[in-house]
């Protein structure tokens, strides 16, 4: 009698804390994998000065939060973008103009976050020491 076959997501069967510790340890490895790319790595170097700088800049909660929230969701965009092209990568390695559009896609989608977080933190820069 054959055994049945490993189920593909290994997650499922797992409850309670043991779920949550897997879950930790596996976004701790997209961390790792992330920081192979160039992008993330420069985005997070920054973030390590810009977050604790968010702290001094903002003059309440809510302009802290916006400031240390902006360069986070950077982050979290470009970690987005990494995980659409490496499945489109996975998919295979012609030209292909879905794939092109997906990647050109996700790339404004890190310039708009960007964007955002400039702005921010230009409107907090002018206020602290223009107005």
């Amino acid at each position: 009698m054959a055994e049945p076959a490993p189920a593909a997501n290994t997650q499922q069967g797992r409850r309670g804390l043991s779920r949550v510790w897997h879950a930790a340890i596996i976004s701790l490895n997209g961390l790792r994998a992330a920081w192979g790319e160039a992008a993330f790595r420069q985005e997070a170097i920054l973030a390590m000065v810009l977050v604790p700088l968010a702290f001094w800049l903002g003059r309440n909660w809510l302009e802290t939060a916006a400031l240390a929230g902006s360069v986070i969701l950077v982050m979290i965009v470009e970690l987005l973008n990494t995980a659409v092209e490496a499945a489109i990568d996975r998919i295979g390695p012609e030209w292909h103009d879905l794939s092109k559009r997906a990647k050109d896609t996700g790339s404004a989608a890190v310039l708009l976050a960007l964007l955002v977080a400039g702005g921010i933190w230009a409107a907090a820069l002018w206020h602290r020491f223009v107005v």
